[in-house]
């Protein structure tokens, strides 16, 4: 056993942990360069992923595409595997299908509905809530204050169904083979825009950080959407930030399935631990808890190769 001291880790992280996600992606990672301080930046993440024996992550921002930043990652870094993605915010315009084709024909490997401009999420608003803010906040409240925040953004219109350009949207990701992930969507949009995605032949769907505050999914719906073609995401940070119980989460995976389960970290805050150690304090979490070290390799690796090399 070793334990690593960093922000927030004491707990012992044992060698089967690391060995368990040996070889693991991590589809959801925040770094820097960032509008936002982070904890590390893209090139040094791939180097402490490449000695750790872990083998790439997908850069997310809820600001810019990250394909180009991707490419030259993998160039300072060969043997890691870096990816990019797009996440429909009012800084890409939206549900804007040419910011899409783009970032598709750049190589981003996902796709994000709208996260802090989702109408879903109240965090950033004004009058929202004004306790445990992610850092994010700061920033939509202070685009807020300056009058330049357009309408919270929804891929459902007034009737309840995907919207004309959330359907443009949805043809680009499967033109392009890209991930559709569900971002903080609310599950009544989640549902319906993972029937139409399926509908219109997006084949990899992501159900984002399902126990999430702003997504909050019972173990029932998770298995809904997992029969309904999505791979469900639970995050690391969710439960390690006290979100959501770490009993809930176990509860949730037994019921969806290993199969139909992936683990990321949502890491790169701060506060938070460095990402590689927070994967495999993760890791010893569901050791812990009973799991397998082929369960989790399965949920760690196995999945998310599955989505990004496929």
């Amino acid at each position: 056993m070793s334990t690593t001291t960093g922000a927030e880790i004491t707990e012992p992280i044992s060698d089967r942990a690391w060995e368990a996600i040996r070889g693991a992606y991590d589809l959801q990672v925040h770094v820097a360069p960032d509008v936002i301080e982070r904890r590390t930046d893209d090139v040094d993440l791939a180097k402490d992923f490449l000695s750790h024996g872990l083998k790439g992550f997908v850069l997310k921002s809820h600001y810019i595409p990250t394909a180009e930043r991707a490419k030259v990652v993998r160039r300072a870094v060969p043997g890691i595997e870096a990816y990019g993605a797009i996440t429909l915010n009012h800084s890409v315009g939206g549900f804007n299908p040419v910011a899409l084709e783009i970032a598709g024909r750049s190589g981003a490997k996902i796709v994000w509905m709208p996260t802090v401009d989702a109408a879903n999420e109240t965090a950033g608003r004004l009058d929202g809530p004004n306790t445990k803010l992610p850092f994010w906040a700061k920033i939509q409240r202070e685009l807020a204050a300056e009058g330049i925040s357009p309408a919270p953004l929804s891929p459902l219109g007034s009737g309840g169904n995907v919207t004309e350009a959330g359907k443009l949207c949805l043809e680009r990701i499967a033109k392009h083979n890209m991930i559709l992930a569900t971002g903080h969507l609310g599950r009544h949009e989640i549902f319906k825009l993972v029937s139409k995605a399926r509908e219109m032949g997006v084949k990899k769907i992501v159900v984002t950080h399902a126990e999430f505050p702003s997504q909050s999914l019972t173990g029932e719906e998770q298995k809904q959407l997992a029969d309904m073609g999505a791979v469900i995401e639970h995050c690391f940070t969710t439960t390690h930030t006290n979100k959501a119980r770490w009993e809930d989460l176990f509860t949730n995976v037994r019921k969806t399935g290993i199969e139909r389960t992936m683990l990321s970290t949502d890491l790169g805050q701060t506060i938070n631990p460095p990402v590689a150690e927070g994967f495999a304090l993760y890791a010893q979490r569901f050791l812990d808890a009973g799991f397998s070290a082929d369960e989790i390799q399965h949920m760690a690796a196995t999945i998310p190769a599955r989505l990004v090399e496929g």
